[in-house]
């Protein structure tokens, strides 16, 4: 498959439109030693044992940042909200989503054991009041949903969902939500060549990166008519920065950040050129254990009340241990801060 193919913009605004050149990689060191930071805050552990804890979403709240909340999941048959102590708030039995996002109030999980294997979106809503989420509708999908990244076009404002598959295929929905109604409608089916996992949409951009899990992460327009062009952020193979599996994206103030699974570290992007600036990992604290064998992160820039003014990034664990809780997997806050004194942004 070629690196680059001819790309329709979907009436995006110039600054908007992908580039090849703008995404070329630096020539830098492809594994230089990763700069250590530490959290100070970890979830509850999830119900089940083993690989059970995947992907986070941070919800901010409208009116009270330190009423916001984090929506994880334990794929072995729950979706679970903790406050930003890391306690549980809810726990929502029954939806065994691999990966979870939000935009707004509305919160969607791609589960690849609903609709009898053949894997399906929980939508919710989040009331701002008790912090709860409601089930509003469950969408089958035509590929068999794993990963999800939610998207609102700043061209139509509309809401999209990116379901995607370990077979490669990705899916976009959009979701037209009134009330506690949903209408979904599929308006691009296309195959990414593997398996499929970690995605991202980004607003300020019209971007969406998609990351192949033996490949690297790849950059396509996320507007429902910009076809299958794509060009790509960065690699596993020769040059690259990422060690297999790759696994969440997610961004915040002017980075890109990548779970690079094989080396228990995390890459760093400038969101508007692509270049790679270095690697960080989340090493033992006081309060906290490292995060191992990272799936899914997420991060914002937003304030979340005294504990995290400047935001945090959050790390799903593979093997929790102490310091705090130990035991079954769980989710750790890294106060953004301390990661934007290194790398900017």
């Amino acid at each position: 498959m070629s690196l680059t193919v001819s790309v329709r913009a979907a009436a995006l605004p110039a600054a908007a439109v992908l580039a090849a050149g703008v995404l070329a990689l630096p020539a830098a060191p492809a594994h230089a030693a990763a700069v250590s930071v530490t959290a100070t805050v970890e979830t509850a552990p999830v119900s089940h044992s083993g690989d059970a804890a995947d992907d986070p979403a941070i919800w901010v709240h409208p009116t009270d940042p330190a009423r916001s909340v984090v929506v994880g999941t334990d794929k072995k048959g729950a979706l679970e909200v903790y406050d930003m102590s890391g306690a549980r708030i809810q726990r929502i039995s029954g939806d065994y989503g691999n990966n979870v996002d939000l935009r707004g109030n509305i919160v969607v999980s791609a589960d690849d054991e609903a609709a009898g294997g053949n894997g399906a979106m929980h939508v919710y809503r989040i009331d701002p009041a008790t912090r709860q989420l409601k089930r509003l509708k469950d969408i089958p999908t035509e590929v068999t949903a794993h990963g999800i990244c939610l998207y609102t076009s700043p061209v139509s404002g509309k809401l999209y969902a990116f379901p995607n598959s370990t077979s490669g295929r990705v899916e976009q929905w959009e979701l037209a939500v009134s009330g506690d109604s949903v209408t979904a409608t599929s308006v691009r089916l296309w195959d990414a060549g593997s398996a499929v996992e970690g995605c991202y949409a980004d607003e300020t951009s019209g971007k969406l990166y998609l990351g192949e899990e033996d490949t690297g992460v790849w950059v396509y327009g996320a507007e429902p008519g910009a076809g299958t062009s794509r060009t790509r952020l960065d690699s596993t193979g020769s040059g690259g920065h990422i060690t297999a599996d790759t696994e969440g994206i997610t961004a915040a103030g002017n980075r890109i950040y990548v779970s690079s699974q094989g080396s228990n570290d995390f890459t760093v992007y400038d969101r508007a050129s692509g270049g790679y600036l270095g690697r960080f990992s989340v090493s033992n604290g006081t309060a906290a254990d490292d995060c191992e064998d990272t799936d899914g992160i997420d991060a914002t820039a937003a304030n979340l009340g005294p504990a995290f003014p400047n935001g945090v990034f959050i790390c799903q664990d593979g093997s929790n241990g102490s310091p705090g809780t130990s035991g079954n997997q769980n989710f750790k806050f890294v106060p953004l801060q301390r990661i934007t004194a290194r790398f900017g942004g």
